[in-house]
C-alpha cells in the first residue's frame, strides 16, 4: 500500500471517529436539549406560520361574529324604535279623538260661530214633547230665539219628528212661535219628517208655512188620557188598598177604584176643553188654509199627501228642497242648544226603564200624542 493510500485511510477513520463522538455528545444530543428543541421551534419555521394563520382565522371569525351580533342588535333596536313610534302615534290619535269628543260634548255649542253667509237656522223638535225630555219647551224656545236673532239666517226652520206629548209644553212653544211670527222679520217654516202629530202638529200650526214629505204622518188633532183599572185584580189577590185624602175627589183617577159616571163626565169635560184649545190654536195658525172637513179635528192622522188636500200642510218637500229654495244650497246651521251629556244619559236610562216596565216617562196625564 502506498503512503497516499495509507494517509487517506487514516483520515477516513478519523472522520468516522469524530462522527461517532458527535452522536453521543451530551452538549448537543442530550435528552434535555432534544426536548427543548422540539418545544421551541426556531423563528420563521413552518409551525410558527401555521400558528399565526390559525390566530388570524380565529380573529377573523371573531370579527365576523361581532359584526353579525352588531347587525342583529341594530335591527332589534330599529324594530323597537318603530314599534314605539307607532304606539306613540296610536296613543296620540286616541288622545286627540278623546279630546275632540270631550270638547264637543262638554264645551262646544252649536252655532257658536254663526256663518256670515245666508243660511237656514234649524231648531230640532225630536221625540216626545215633555218637560223631562230633550223636546222640552225651554230648550226649543231658547233655540228659536237664538235662530231668530241671527242676522245671517234667512229663515227659521222647526225640524219636527215627534208624535206629540204634553199640552202645556206644546202650548208654550206655540205661543213663542206665534210671537216671533207676528214680528215678521223672517219666515218660520215647519218641516215635518216621519211624523208631526198631535202636540207636534200643534207647534207646527204656529209657523208661517208647513212642509211635509208625501209619506209623512200629519194630524192627530185630539186629546188622550189613558189609564188602567185594577179594582177586580186587587180583590182577587186579597190586597187591601189604603188611601187617605182631604177632598172627596182627590183620588178620582186612582186605578184601584172604580170610575163612576159622574167622575167620567167631569174628566171628559176636561179633555173636551183641552181639545177646544187645540182646535182654536190650529185654526188661528192655519186660518183659511184649512178645509171644512169635520174629520180634521177628529184625532185622525193622515199621510203628507192627504194632509195637503185638507190644508194641514202647504207643500210637499224635503228639508234639502226647502234649503235650496231659501238659500240656494242644501245646508243649514243647527241652533238647538246642546244637551248635558250626563242629563242625556240619565234621560235615556229613565226612558228605557219606563218602556221595559210599560210606563210613560211623562208626568202629564193628558197628552197631545199619537198612539
Amino acid at each position: 500500500m502506498s503512503d497516499e493510500q495509507q494517509r487517506g485511510g487514516d483520515s477516513e477513520e478519523a472522520s468516522q471517529g469524530e462522527d461517532q463522538r458527535g452522536v453521543h455528545d451530551r452538549w448537543t444530543q442530550g435528552p434535555d436539549v432534544s426536548t427543548k428543541a422540539q418545544e421551541s421551534p426556531l423563528p420563521g419555521g413552518q409551525d410558527d406560520d401555521a400558528e399565526i394563520l390559525r390566530e388570524r382565522q380565529r380573529l377573523a371569525q371573531l370579527e365576523m361574529m361581532d359584526r353579525w351580533i352588531g347587525g342583529v342588535l341594530t335591527e332589534q333596536r330599529r324594530t323597537r324604535r318603530w314599534k314605539l313610534f307607532f304606539r306613540l302615534m296610536l296613543l296620540a290619535l286616541v288622545l286627540v279623538s278623546l279630546t275632540v269628543t270631550l270638547y264637543r260634548v262638554f264645551l262646544a255649542e252649536p252655532s257658536a260661530a254663526v256663518p256670515a253667509q245666508q243660511h237656514l237656522a234649524l231648531v230640532e223638535v225630536h221625540g216626545v214633547i215633555a218637560n223631562d225630555s230633550p223636546a222640552n219647551a225651554e230648550r226649543i224656545i231658547q233655540g228659536l230665539n237664538r235662530a231668530w236673532e241671527s242676522q245671517s239666517a234667512s229663515a227659521v226652520v222647526l225640524h219636527i219628528d215627534s208624535p206629540g206629548g204634553s199640552p202645556v209644553q206644546s202650548q208654550r212653544i206655540y205661543s213663542e212661535v206665534m210671537r216671533l211670527r207676528e214680528q215678521g222679520d223672517k219666515p218660520i217654516i215647519a218641516v215635518i219628517e216621519d211624523i208631526g202629530a198631535s202636540g207636534a202638529y200643534y207647534i207646527a200650526a204656529a209657523a208661517d208655512e208647513i212642509v211635509a214629505s208625501p209619506a209623512s204622518l200629519v194630524g192627530s188633532i185630539g186629546v188622550i188620557y189613558a189609564g188602567f183599572g185594577f179594582q177586580e185584580a186587587i180583590d182577587e189577590l186579597g190586597v187591601e188598598r189604603r188611601v187617605m185624602t182631604a177632598g172627596e175627589n182627590k183620588a178620582f183617577l186612582d186605578p184601584f177604584q172604580p170610575l163612576d159616571e159622574e167622575v167620567a163626565r167631569f174628566w171628559q169635560s176636561v179633555l173636551t176643553q183641552t181639545h177646544e184649545q187645540f182646535i182654536n190654536d190650529v185654526q188661528a195658525g192655519r186660518g183659511d188654509r184649512l178645509s171644512d172637513s169635520p174629520e180634521i179635528f177628529s184625532g185622525l192622522i193622515w199621510s203628507g199627501e192627504q194632509a195637503l188636500g185638507l190644508g194641514l200642510v202647504d207643500e210637499l218637500a224635503s228639508l234639502e228642497q226647502v234649503a235650496r229654495a231659501q238659500v240656494g244650497e242644501a245646508s243649514w246651521e243647527n241652533y238647538t242648544p246642546r244637551l248635558d251629556p250626563f242629563e242625556r244619559l240619565t234621560r235615556r236610562f229613565t226612558q228605557a226603564a219606563a218602556e221595559v216596565l210599560g210606563l210613560h216617562s211623562s208626568h202629564a196625564p193628558i197628552k197631545f200624542q199619537a198612539q
